[in-house]
């Protein structure tokens, strides 16, 4: 007999169970059902076989690799950075730590699309027009080009993220006890020695928790694709989630949306293996 079932009894037991039953509807409505579907649909290999055939699938996948790879390691590495230029207690470092956490607190939607009209607004933009003013050259079109393009979705993408995991890595580095710090700088440890002796090593496991949860969000966020390069030029930028919304909306075929959502499955999988592993591994300390 389960251990919960030998202290509830009679009424408790019906009241228990009667609490229970709303959350456990909810749950399946709202997430066993609908994976449960999703899996359905995308259950029959000619659908695979029908993705892997167009070039504009693999190219997204190629671009998604590209995306999620160099999106989160750019932000990580420079939120890890910057989260020791905020450690300074200084006025205008707070000052300037508040500013520069705004564009994570705005919505998606009107941040991403600030970002698509900074490069393309009259007359140049503005890239081109700092890049005519100080060098004296002509600035690119950059959504005309498959990688510029990929390159403003991935600059966006680390711009709007990384002042959240520089707070976290922020919040890390404050847990740190400063003894250690004085301890290395009296048996002469220089700046660099006492980062990678001592910083590194205490916030190694909190970095790769917030990497493996950036690689896991990254790879299902279409927002900067979709509000910022748009996919230009003609499905060149396009990711696997994009890629989704045109065979369900713009071909009306929703099985094959959900088969190029479902195909990268077997990147996302271990990632989430490998957080549940190290969250349940990880004892409390950073």
């Amino acid at each position: 007999m389960p251990a919960w079932r030998g202290h509830l009894h009679g009424s408790d037991l019906t009241w228990s169970i009667l609490f229970i039953v709303p959350y456990a509807a909810l749950f399946a409505a709202f997430v066993i059902y609908p994976i449960g579907y999703a899996l359905w649909m995308g259950s029959d290999p000619a659908l695979y076989a029908e993705l892997l055939s167009d070039p504009r699938y693999l190219r997204a996948a190629v671009n998604t690799v590209l995306f999620v790879g160099l999106a989160v390691n750019l932000q990580m590495i420079l939120a890890l950075l910057l989260s020791g230029f905020f450690m300074r207690r200084r006025r205008w470092i707070r000052a300037l730590l508040v500013i520069y956490i705004l564009p994570w607190t705005l919505p998606a939607v009107p941040a991403y699309l600030s970002f698509h009209w900074m490069f393309v607004a009259y007359p140049q933009g503005l890239p081109n027009n700092l890049l005519e003013r100080l060098f004296g050259i002509e600035g690119p079109f950059w959504f005309d080009q498959r990688w510029l393009a990929l390159a403003c979705d991935i600059a966006a993408n680390v711009w709007k993220w990384m002042p959240l995991w520089t707070l976290a890595l922020l919040g890390g580095r404050m847990s740190i006890p400063q003894d250690l710090y004085d301890a290395a700088d009296v048996d002469g440890a220089s700046l660099y020695q006492r980062f990678a002796y001592i910083t590194v090593p205490l916030l190694a496991n909190l970095y790769l928790i917030s990497t493996l949860v950036s690689t896991i969000w990254t790879f299902g966020d279409y927002a900067p694709v979709l509000f910022v390069s748009g996919g230009s030029p003609a499905f060149g930028s396009e990711v696997v989630s994009t890629l989704g919304f045109h065979y369900a909306l713009d071909y009306a075929n929703p099985p094959l949306a959900v088969a190029a959502g479902l195909s990268v499955l077997p990147l996302l999988i271990p990632a989430v293996i490998l957080l549940m592993h190290r969250l349940k591994s990880t004892e409390v300390q950073l």
